[in-house]
């Protein structure tokens, strides 16, 4: 049994693509973490909206919006919500004082005008509802 915890261990460790660190919150800064209700049928319009339009124009906007996103990590449900929907979570980790964290702003700042609005589109069709924003102050733990 420890031999097979260890090789799995160092099979997910020669695999595992290397990136890295992050930053972390220190003590008394803020953090954010936002739940995105995606409709079931629209998980994949919305992947693609994150992963080819979203994050991509983190590098067309300004240095301290490049900043937010940087400290941003986007986590992916592995299972619906009891209704069916999907939750996306969001971790801004720290929040960077300054930086844009509206969507359809950034997209703006990135795409300008005309092709934020059709991009916002894609955004806001696969919205469920509400995203709900918790607040957070990170503690010396």
């Amino acid at each position: 049994m420890v031999v097979l915890a260890l090789s799995v261990l160092l099979g997910s460790t020669a695999t595992t693509p290397k990136t890295p660190p992050r930053a972390m919150a220190a003590a008394g800064q803020t953090v954010w973490v936002i739940l995105t209700p995606v409709k079931a049928d629209k998980r994949t319009q919305y992947e693609r909206f994150v992963n080819e339009i979203f994050w991509p124009c983190a590098a067309k906007v300004g240095a301290a919006d490049q900043q937010a996103f940087h400290h941003t990590r986007v986590l992916n449900p592995t299972k619906p919500q009891a209704d069916g929907t999907y939750a996306y979570m969001f971790i801004m980790d720290p929040v960077q004082k300054g930086a844009d964290y509206e969507v359809e702003s950034l997209l703006k700042k990135a795409y300008g005008p005309a092709k934020a609005t059709e991009y916002y589109k894609l955004y806001t069709e696969c919205m469920a509802g509400e995203q709900k924003i918790y607040s957070s102050t990170q503690t010396q733990y």
